[in-house]
């Protein structure tokens, strides 16, 4: 399985690398996972107008990644789900996207255009959190489907 992270973030070196190599080395036994981080000059100079402009964009800049494979997004307003309900996301794909948005989340116009959109819990988390939890639900998500004791 192909496995794309797709994120708002600037490209820059963080504490949390050490901990993303470490989690995508555990899932590499069940599946390939990219982690592509995107940002340009038209985000930075949203954010200065407003939400609204921040989150379209998000769109723009995510919309080329959205044709090919189960898309899933992660947004505030998604529905939350259980590792289990997590792993059956994984269940049979060949490729998922997972994206996580910046600051204000997306527009109602780009979620529609995913295949699930979920949440990871009713608190605020940055997208370096939101990444680290992301890819240990992963490798729980996995080690559930293959009855491997990690998620107990």
């Amino acid at each position: 399985m192909n496995i794309e992270i797709i994120s708002i973030a600037k490209k820059e070196h963080s504490t949390y690398d050490p901990l993303y190599k470490e989690l995508t080395k555990m899932i590499s036994r069940f599946a390939k996972v990219e982690d592509i981080e995107l940002f340009n000059k038209d985000v930075t100079k949203a954010h200065t107008i407003s939400s609204d402009a921040s989150k379209a964009a998000y769109s723009k800049l995510f919309e080329p990644h959205l044709p090919k494979g189960f898309n899933v997004i992660l947004h505030p307003d998604g529905k939350i789900i259980d590792s289990y309900e997590f792993s059956k996301l994984l269940d049979g794909k060949i490729a998922i996207k997972f994206f996580i948005g910046g600051a204000y989340g997306f527009e109602e116009s780009f979620l529609k255009k995913g295949d699930s959109v979920i949440s990871l819990g009713n608190i605020t988390m940055s997208h370096k959190i939101a990444k680290a939890v992301l890819l240990e639900q992963i490798y729980r998500g996995f080690s559930l489907l293959s009855n491997h004791p990690y998620h107990k």
